[in-house]
């Protein structure tokens, strides 16, 4: 989609083994963590996908990425992604893409399916935090946008948040996925900013309870980070046009 452009975006047509390129304005390379991760000749944007199991996620060391180092307050960011989601060994949530660090308290942004907090569970999540830490009186952090549909299993689908600065909101398909007071979320806040101890950028997994956790299982056919919130339009016209 030429009129919108992404800090980055990531395709997944590389043969295992590989660094995932992206383009957009910045050349940043996901690294295989646990690999080789497959590539699968599945996929929805081009040919192929890549394909996650347990254990395993891709990583960017945090100052190999400046530019997805989203903070402050005023930040705007979205994030969207082609995903066919699998059944894995645990209920735990399943972290898409996101600088987000829950050892270190050093939590900025992330995109996940299936937080389980807020009475949720399967949907589409974005996960915001202002200290880094777990919300006052909460083992966790609380804060975050949720929809209301499940995202299914073994199908493709388009999932994506996005934060103005004011309003975090949760889509699916292109759609904003209502639920009351969690999409749109209201949170007029400022972004961690996590500093040079802060978190990696890392897709299919974070780093929480001091190891590595909350995989996402299945395929990834297409991640985008944009420094700006996308609108309802642009959105729906990713979705269309099978694009992120």
């Amino acid at each position: 989609m030429a009129s919108v452009t992404s800090l980055c975006r990531w395709l997944f047509q590389e043969p295992p083994g590989s660094h995932r390129e992206s383009e957009g304005q910045y050349a940043y390379a996901l690294e295989e963590m646990n690999g080789p991760i497959a590539r699968v000749e599945d996929g929805i944007i081009g040919p192929y996908s890549a394909e996650l199991k347990e254990e395993q996620w891709f990583k960017i060391p945090r100052t190999s990425c400046p530019a997805l180092n989203l903070h402050g307050l005023g930040t705007q960011l979205s994030i969207v992604a082609w995903i066919k989601r699998k059944q894995k060994s645990n209920k735990e949530c399943e972290t898409i893409a996101g600088m987000w660090n829950e050892t270190n308290s050093a939590r900025q942004y992330c995109l996940f399916l299936n937080l389980g907090i807020w009475s949720s569970a399967n949907q589409v999540c974005g996960h915001l935090s202002s200290t880094g830490a777990p919300s006052p009186d909460y083992r966790y952090c609380m804060e975050a946008t949720i929809g209301q549909t499940a995202v299914p299993w073994n199908e493709w689908q388009q999932v994506a948040v996005t934060f103005d600065g004011i309003w975090a909101k949760a889509y699916l398909n292109g759609k904003l996925d209502q639920r009351p007071g969690l999409s749109p979320y209201f949170w007029p806040c400022a972004i961690h900013d996590g500093g040079d101890q802060g978190a990696d950028f890392t897709v299919g997994s974070v780093f929480r309870s001091g190891t590595m956790g909350n995989w996402f299982v299945g395929q990834l056919g297409g991640l985008a980070v944009y420094d700006h919130a996308l609108t309802p339009a642009e959105l729906h016209e990713l979705y269309v046009s099978r694009s992120v």
